[in-house]
């Protein structure tokens, strides 16, 4: 298990908010071909996908009883502590 670390340089700029990461999960269920979909400060960026890459494989999706490739948004929350 991965643990998000609250990088020191966002810290020292209070910087905080939602970064959007879209990546693909492929036809053996591997997350891959990370992407910050907008702009935040780039320790929140390094460190979302820091941690999404650290990701088990996925449970492949399927159409018609096929593999297929998906691409997937998450939400990465970074809030400042005692905030």
């Amino acid at each position: 298990l991965v643990k998000m670390q609250y990088p020191q340089e966002a810290l020292a700029d209070s910087a905080q908010g939602i970064v959007q990461v879209s990546f693909i999960v492929e036809k053996d269920g591997t997350p891959k071909e990370f992407e910050v979909l907008d702009e935040h400060h780039p320790a929140l960026e390094a460190e979302a996908v820091r941690v999404l890459q650290q990701m088990p494989k996925w449970k492949p999706a399927t159409q018609k009883g096929v593999k297929v490739r998906v691409e997937y948004v998450v939400p990465v929350k970074f809030t400042l502590p005692n905030q």
